[in-house]
C-alpha cells in the first residue's frame, strides 16, 4: 500500500517497516526527521515531557544495521525495528524520570526498571523516542498539570487533546511518531484517542502486563495509540507478550492479532446502543456520525439491531473507586509533596478520603454485578457499538479550572469508564469531523478477551472510512 503522504513522519508503522525492508528509507533518516519536526511542533503542543535525541539516534542505527544485516544475510529483525515510539509518562522507562506529571516525584533518584511493555518495545526494536505528557497520575481526562503545563490538540490549538494520555494521542496525530503507549483507567487511551482523530485500544484487562501495578486498581489497563488499526495489531503482538511481575496478567495467548484482521464484518451480529439506556448529554453531530458509522457497517455485511445492553448509569461506581484510589496515594505524600500536588487530584483525595470500608466494599459488589451483566449480554453480540465520547474536544484549559466532581470529571464522557468497569476489550476509531473540523469517534466494544474482534471491526470500518490526518496549519503559519 502507498503511502498517503511522502512524508515519512505522517507514515505508519506497517509502512515504514515496508520501507525499511526494501532499503526504500532508512531507520536513521526516519527518526532524524521526526526529532526535528517534534523539535519545531512540541513547543506549542506540549506533548512530550521527555525528548532524548541521542539515546533515539543510538537506537536507530542499531535498527538500521539489523535492516541491512537482514537484507544481505536474511538474519532476523525486531517486530518492531526501527520504527519509532513513545512511552506515557506514567509507565517506567529504564534511564529516564518518571514523573507521572507531578511535583511530588524526585527526578533525582534511580531510574533503572523497564515496566514490561517498556522493555517488550525495546526488545521488538523500537525507537523510544521520549515520555509523553499526563496530568498528576493520570487523573483526569485532561492533560494538564503543574509540573507538565497544558497539552494541546493538534487540530485546534485551543481545544484539549483529552486525557490522560493526551501527550500520546497529541504525538500521534501530529506526526511526531506513529506508535504511542497510553494507559487507561476509565477512558484515558480512548478519550483522546477520539479528540485527536486516532485509533486507540483498551484490551482486556490483563492482556497488556503491567509493573507495577495502578494504584487505582484493576480498572487500569495499557493499550496503544495509533494512527490505523494494523498498527495497533502489530503493537498488540509486542505489548501482550508476557512478563511474570504482573501477577493478574492473563495467560499468554501467543497469538498474531494481524490473522483475520481483514476478515471483514459480514454476518457479525453487532448491538448498536446510541445512549446506552441513560447516556442524556449525546453531542448531536457525534450522535449523526456514529449513526452514518452503523450503516457502513451494514453496508459492509454486519447484522445491526439496535438495543440497549441495560444497566444504568455506573459513575459512582467509577468515580468512587478512583477517588479512593487518589485517597490511598495521597497517605504515602508528605505534607510537602501534598502542598504542590495538582488542585484536582487534591479535591479528587476529599472526595476519597469520605468514602468508608462498607461504602468501598459496596461499590466493588455493584461493579461485580455489572461485570456480570455485560458477560452475559455479550453472549448474544460479537461487539457492541456506541460513541466514544459524548462531546467534541472541548477548550484546553489549566488545572483546577473547574470543581471537582463526579460529573466534572467523568460525566461527558459516559461511554468510556463503564468497559473498564467490565474490563472488556473497546476500540475507537474516527468516524467524521465535526462543524468545526474536530474529530469524532466511534466505539467497538468486544467480549472479554476477545481483543481480536474488536480489532477485525475496527479495520473493517477503517477500510471504508480512512483516518483523516490535521492540516497543521498552525505549525505551517507559524514556520512561515
Amino acid at each position: 500500500m502507498k503511502p498517503a503522504s511522502h512524508d515519512p513522519c505522517e507514515w505508519t508503522a506497517t509502512e515504514l517497516l515496508h520501507a525499511y525492508r526494501s532499503g526504500q528509507l532508512s531507520p536513521v533518516e526516519v527518526t532524524r526527521a521526526l526529532l526535528l519536526r517534534i523539535e519545531r511542533l512540541n513547543p506549542q503542543l506540549n506533548a512530550f515531557t521527555l525528548v532524548d535525541a541521542p539515546s533515539a539516534l543510538a537506537q536507530a542505527q542499531r535498527s538500521e544495521a539489523a535492516w541491512q544485516s537482514h537484507r544481505l544475510k536474511g538474519t532476523p529483525v525486531g517486530a518492531l525495528e526501527g520504527v519509532p515510539a513513545t512511552i506515557k509518562d506514567l509507565i517506567l522507562t529504564k534511564g529516564w524520570p518518571t514523573l507521572r506529571g507531578s511535583h511530588t516525584i524526585d527526578v533525582n533518584q534511580s531510574w533503572e526498571v523497564d515496566a514490561p511493555v517498556t522493555a517488550r518495545l525495546r526488545e521488538a526494536g523500537a525507537v523510544l523516542l521520549g515520555k509523553t505528557t499526563t496530568p498528576e497520575y493520570g487523573c483526569k481526562g485532561e492533560t494538564n498539570s503543574p509540573r507538565s503545563g497544558l497539552t494541546r490538540n493538534p487540530w485546534h490549538l485551543g481545544k484539549t487533546p483529552g486525557g490522560s494520555s493526551g501527550g500520546a494521542a497529541a504525538a500521534v496525530a501530529a506526526g511526531l511518531g506513529p506508535l504511542a503507549v497510553g494507559t487507561d483507567g476509565a477512558g484515558s487511551v480512548r478519550i483522546p484517542a477520539a479528540f485527536c482523530g486516532n485509533v486507540g485500544l483498551k484490551p482486556s484487562f490483563g492482556r497488556v502486563p503491567a509493573y507495577p501495578l495502578s494504584p487505582f486498581g484493576s480498572v487500569a489497563h495499557l493499550g496503544p495509540h495509533t494512527m490505523s488499526v494494523t498498527d495497533a495489531a502489530l503493537m498488540m503482538n509486542v505489548m501482550s507478550q508476557p512478563d511474570a511481575r504482573d501477577w493478574t496478567s492473563l495467560p499468554f495467548e501467543g497469538r498474531d492479532y494481524t490473522l483475520g484482521l481483514d476478515d471483514g464484518v459480514r454476518g457479525l451480529r453487532v448491538a448498536y446502543s446510541p445512549t446506552l439506556g441513560h447516556v442524556r448529554n449525546l453531542h448531536p453531530e457525534v450522535a449523526q456520525a456514529v449513526e452514518r458509522g452503523v450503516k457502513i457497517l451494514q453496508a459492509l455485511g454486519a447484522q445491526v439491531e439496535q438495543v440497549d445492553p441495560g444497566f444504568a448509569d455506573p459513575l459512582h461506581i467509577s468515580t468512587g473507586l478512583w477517588f479512593a484510589g487518589a485517597a490511598t496515594i495521597w497517605r504515602g505524600l508528605s505534607e510537602a509533596q501534598r502542598a504542590q500536588t495538582d488542585p484536582d487530584f487534591a479535591a479528587e483525595v476529599k472526595l476519597g478520603e469520605s468514602i468508608d470500608l462498607a461504602q468501598l466494599h459496596a461499590l466493588n459488589m455493584e461493579r461485580g454485578l455489572l461485570g456480570s451483566h455485560m458477560r452475559q449480554f455479550m453472549t448474544n453480540w460479537d461487539v457492541l457499538v456506541t460513541p466514544s465520547v459524548a462531546v467534541p474536544a472541548f477548550d484546553a484549559k489549566p488545572a483546577g479550572h473547574t470543581p471537582m466532581s463526579a460529573q466534572a470529571m467523568l460525566g461527558w464522557t459516559p461511554y468510556s469508564y463503564p468497559f473498564n468497569l467490565t474490563q472488556q476489550p473497546a476500540i475507537t476509531v474516527p468516524c467524521g469531523l465535526s462543524s468545526e473540523g474536530l474529530p469524532l469517534g466511534i466505539q467497538f466494544v468486544g467480549r472479554m478477551f476477545d481483543d481480536a474482534m474488536v480489532l477485525r471491526v475496527a479495520r473493517a470500518f477503517e477500510s471504508a472510512v480512512p483516518v483523516a490526518r490535521p492540516s497543521l496549519a498552525w505549525a505551517k503559519s507559524d514556520a512561515a
